[in-house]
């Protein structure tokens, strides 16, 4: 079994983040997985939430990302994300404003995709 697998983090107009790492995990629309070196392959449907990269020098990296898939063989992970951010790129106070206008304009859509940058924030520190 490998020690690390290679990570491509790609939303639909940047790559995100690439490197090594030994876990990355995602919450899918069968619930959430960690991948490790060595797992199955897989193929799967991304939800909106946080993805977090175990990097192989000890690090974490999280982004948040909306919609999109994952997929890993041979030690080779994607993740192709309609939108992804990485969570020090994301404006805390921007994203809480826009949490607030979604809750007061009852745009369910706006109000998951606030919330999930914030919790990538928040589990980033």
């Amino acid at each position: 079994m490998a020690a690390e697998l290679h990570v491509e983090l790609v939303a639909a107009h940047r790559s995100v983040w690439s490197g090594a790492a030994t876990l990355v995990i995602a919450r899918t629309t069968s619930g959430d997985i960690g991948v490790m070196p060595g797992h199955q392959p897989l193929l799967g449907v991304l939800e909106s939430g946080p993805v977090t990269i175990r990097t192989s020098d000890g690090g974490t990296v999280i982004a948040a990302v909306h919609g999109g898939f994952i997929s890993f063989a041979d030690d080779k992970l994607s993740v192709l994300a309609e939108i992804a951010e990485l969570s020090d790129e994301i404006d805390v106070q921007r994203a809480e404003r826009a949490l607030e206008r979604a809750k007061s304009e009852a745009d369910d859509a706006a109000e998951r995709r606030a919330e999930v940058r914030l919790r990538a924030v928040a589990g980033a520190h």
